[in-house]
């Protein structure tokens, strides 16, 4: 396929799944329950976090996790005391991340909402240090980790070390597009959308091979700078929203 017919391939299915009956199957439905930013911001960042295995049963914890939450997530995190995080949150279960790492993930974003500014601003700190998604990335994982927790390491995606960060990504694309469509929130401005990376996993990437935009064979960081930067050629300004195409293409199209 010539590039620019490509281009309209794409173009048409961006079109297509980028509306708002894309959120009836997607995680992305978790965050939009809520209207207070910092609620919005936590909502999305912990459905992010669980957001591997089938989707109805991410969708499933995502619900019981905010539930858990009494609904009120950035209160719940700043208010809550220990014994409130034991009694409410150790039982939570998804896959490998259980009630333990679900109560570090809470006591580091206190720790981030008060010592830091919130994550809005933990991740801009890290984008202005090279003005990349990369050294946002890199920063966030640096600020995460400030407070003791070694088994929580391997629920948030190290880029330094070559992950592809599928999840950090997806959450970037939910708090910094804008694009008026109703999927994305565009809450955030400190990061432009012209510098967010594709949200990389096993049905973006088969897709973008058969497409043959992408030739590396992992799903790593290298493969998500070799397949964004192709996507850049069709938008500079807004990449990512290809990940709409490639990931409609992938699931509901078996493409």
């Amino acid at each position: 396929m010539k590039e620019t017919d490509l281009k309209s391939f794409l173009d048409e299915k961006v079109e297509k799944y980028n509306r708002p009956a894309f959120i009836e199957t997607d995680p992305v439905q978790i965050p939009k329950q809520f209207s207070q930013k910092e609620n919005i911001e936590i909502a999305a960042f912990l459905a992010a976090t669980i957001s591997w295995g089938s989707r109805p049963a991410i969708i499933k914890n995502a619900m019981r996790l905010m539930q858990l939450l009494d609904n009120r997530p950035y209160e719940f995190i700043t208010q809550a005391s220990a014994n409130e995080l034991k009694t409410h949150l150790e039982p939570f279960v998804h896959r490998t991340f259980n009630g333990q790492d679900l109560i570090y993930f809470v006591r580091s974003l206190k720790n981030i909402y008060e010592n830091h500014g919130g994550l809005q601003q933990v991740f801009e700190t890290g984008f202005q240090i090279e003005s990349s998604v990369k050294s946002a990335l890199q920063y966030f994982f640096r600020v995460f980790f400030e407070i003791p927790g070694e088994r929580t390491r391997k629920h948030v995606a190290n880029v330094e070390r070559g992950a592809s960060a599928k999840r950090l990504n997806m959450f970037l694309r939910w708090l910094v597009r804008n694009d008026n469509r109703g999927v994305d929130f565009g809450l955030w401005n400190g990061i432009p959308a012209s510098a967010l990376m594709l949200p990389l996993d096993v049905h973006t990437g088969n897709v973008a091979r058969k497409l043959n935009i992408l030739s590396r064979k992992q799903n790593d960081w290298k493969a998500v700078e070799e397949v964004t930067s192709t996507l850049r050629k069709f938008d500079a300004a807004d990449p990512v929203k290809y990940d709409f195409a490639l990931f409609g293409l992938g699931i509901f199209e078996k493409f």
